[in-house]
């Protein structure tokens, strides 16, 4: 198991808001007309596939956030490796809240395992490099932290979360501000001192320009496997060299072969496969 730390603190907004887009204003219609008040039900989530788990909080808690008085037992814990078949989490209550629950609980669960797993691969891929994967802004909007979150439980590593929390310098930034120069110096004048800085460059001459300032990282963006080679070796050290653009599962191990600290990856979370998990009664 990968420790984690959850983003408890959001997870009863976000629930709420994705059970109120479910339910609507009548509530589950079909289970209200088929199941008895107080019918009960044990079942449990089992998983068929291999790979790895996240989101199991989620899942709890939307069960839990529509009835407080369903039961749970945790067989497993996020950042475990599954097996298919494997159960990961037994449930017992009211069929009605339960049934209800359900697909936002999985939605969740099934999601945020996607990509745990997804990374857990690319993680794989560039074992015994020196390279981190690590994830990018390219997330759903209103569930980043727990997007984010899943892929540490897959090993990886986390990119900034919002723009308020480090400056990246990208190719537009500096064709407004006139060149690299003119755009670092913005940036010292305008920047706190407890901010990081990182640029983005396309090219070997754009990195020696801009290795002549101080920035704590470089972004090396879609450059072939043996021109990362070089640029990290032009860096000697002096920045993080982060690799991005052209990234996959049949890339990503040359890249890391080149030296980089980091590979940024969007796909973790803009292109993830769905993992199947199923509710089934016991």
């Amino acid at each position: 198991m990968i420790e984690t730390t959850f983003p408890h603190h959001l997870t009863k907004r976000s629930i709420r808001a994705a059970l109120e887009e479910d339910l609507g204003l009548a509530g589950d219609i079909t289970g209200n007309a088929v199941i008895a008040p107080d019918e009960t039900m044990t079942c449990s989530i089992t998983s068929r596939e291999q790979g790895v788990i996240a989101g199991l909080p989620l899942a709890i808690n939307a069960f839990r956030v529509h009835d407080p008085s369903i039961e749970f037992t945790r067989k497993m814990h996020d950042g475990d490796k599954v097996e298919v078949g494997d159960v990961v989490l037994t449930i017992k209550g009211n069929s009605r809240a339960i049934l209800a629950a359900e697909r936002v609980a999985l939605n969740y669960l099934c999601h945020l395992s996607g990509i745990a797993s997804l990374t857990a691969k690319f993680v794989e891929q560039v074992e015994g490099t020196k390279a981190a994967i690590c994830c990018t802004r390219k997330t759903l909007p209103g569930l980043r932290a727990f997007q984010k979150y899943a892929v540490r439980a897959g090993g990886g590593r986390n990119h900034r979360y919002g723009l308020d929390q480090a400056i990246l310098i990208k190719d537009n930034h500096i064709a407004s501000a006139g060149g690299i120069k003119e755009v670092l110096d913005k940036v010292r004048i305008n920047a706190s001192h407890m901010v990081r800085v990182e640029i983005e460059v396309d090219t070997l001459e754009q990195l020696q320009e801009v290795l002549n300032y101080k920035v704590d990282a470089v972004l090396l963006d879609n450059m072939s496997p043996d021109t990362l080679k070089k640029a990290v070796a032009l860096v000697e050290g002096r920045a993080i060299c982060e690799a991005s653009g052209g990234v996959n599962l049949q890339t990503v191990k040359r890249i890391a072969q080149s030296g980089v600290n980091l590979i940024s990856v969007g796909a973790l979370t803009h292109s993830a496969p769905v993992f199947d998990f199923g509710l089934d009664e016991a």
